[in-house]
């Protein structure tokens, strides 16, 4: 339908040679302006980096420290090399809250779409790695629908049910792919994988999409991942394992994401367990320098467990030499850091009185 010009209108009076508005009526006049803009289909919503910088986001858990957080990966490597029993290890871990070559993890549900496996097989796989273990708060099912004809329906009501799930595992990407999709496409690699990332982000999850590599080799390995580039672009990183032979039982785990430190770690079978143990890590795990600021609002805080005023007082109570705006734009950017390392939730709004900022420990 093509757009005609026409203004909409709300019952608001204008001002007129007679007529001097006042603070409400010019706030309501405002109000329809702002909104005859935005019904214009040409509009672009924007914001400001001021604006920007005013806003508080959550943090996005870590799910195993320095290697798994939030988003949409793709774990990679050649057939029958050994990544349904890594990802089933990440799933255990992270079920049981048991850390993993020496990280800690975010214990929590976990679902495993095993696709390529039955009941039987799964049953014999996991008694091997984790013996007499057995967890309730890992979920497995060998049948699932494909991302265009109700997957995404399913792991939300998944979620729904599990609260606190943090971790879905899809093994493999192919068997959800739908059928009738044109192969090859870059416009549909990206697709699919934009709305698995969709909906990681809207319920702060991570999910695993295992996948296979192409025989032909390539100077950077993640090219070898099968299909376009498309699914990688879309998603938010990827692992890939490789041996240098097939008989060996050793191999490398890269790592490449968006949010997170490239990395080379370097994995062993065991031979009884058939579980990938660590052997070594090529590049050390670079974490954040300390920000002192948030040390001493953890101290300020104490015992009270809570702390309330404006962004000046709060300014004095730390006895700091830094303006109260500047203090607000670091405690807004850092406020996931903050809840992350003291346990404190950040929270900071704005009223005719002027700002007020509000600190509140978990358990308070």
């Amino acid at each position: 339908m093509q757009w005609e010009n026409k203004q909409v209108s709300i019952p608001v009076e204008r001002p007129n040679g007679n007529f001097r508005m006042n603070a409400d009526t010019k706030d309501l006049y405002e109000i329809e302006r702002d909104l005859q803009r935005k019904m214009n289909p040409t509009y672009l919503k924007t914001f400001t980096m001021a604006e920007l910088y005013e806003e508080v986001f959550e943090s996005r858990p870590s799910i195993i420290e320095g290697l798994l957080t939030v988003g949409t990966y793709i774990l990679a490597g050649a057939p029958k090399l050994g990544k349904s029993f890594l990802v089933m290890q990440f799933a255990w871990h992270i079920s049981t809250g048991t850390p993993i070559w020496g990280m800690e993890v975010t214990q929590s549900h976990v679902l495993y779409l095993a696709l390529e496996d039955d009941k039987r097989r799964l049953q014999t796989r996991m008694y091997r790695m984790f013996g007499e273990e057995p967890t309730d708060k890992l979920h497995l099912t060998v049948y699932s629908r494909s991302i265009g004809s109700g997957l995404i329906q399913q792991i939300e009501h998944f979620i729904e049910e599990h609260r606190g799930t943090r971790l879905v595992i899809v093994d493999t990407l192919q068997k959800v792919r739908d059928a009738n999709r044109e192969q090859y496409s870059y416009a549909g690699d990206y697709a699919e994988i934009a709305e698995l990332k969709k909906l990681s982000d809207k319920h702060s999850i991570c999910i695993i999409l295992v996948h296979h590599t192409r025989k032909q080799q390539a100077d950077d390995g993640f090219d070898m991942i099968s299909g376009t580039t498309g699914l990688m672009g879309a998603a938010d990183g990827a692992f890939l394992l490789r041996k240098e032979r097939r008989t060996a039982n050793t191999a490398s785990l890269e790592v490449s994401g968006r949010d997170q430190q490239d990395q080379k770690l370097y994995l062993k079978r065991n031979e009884e367990s058939l579980c990938w143990e660590l052997e070594s890590v090529e590049t050390e795990i670079w974490k954040e320098a300390p920000e002192p600021v948030l040390g001493q609002l953890n101290r300020l805080i104490g015992n009270a467990d809570h702390w309330s005023g404006s962004p000046t007082e709060l300014v004095q109570a730390l006895g700091i030499d830094m303006k109260a705006n500047a203090l607000t734009f670091k405690l807004n950017a850092n406020a996931g850091r903050l809840h992350d390392e003291y346990g404190i939730k950040y929270s900071s709004s704005r009223s005719h009185a002027g700002r007020r900022i509000e600190l509140k420990r978990d358990n308070a």
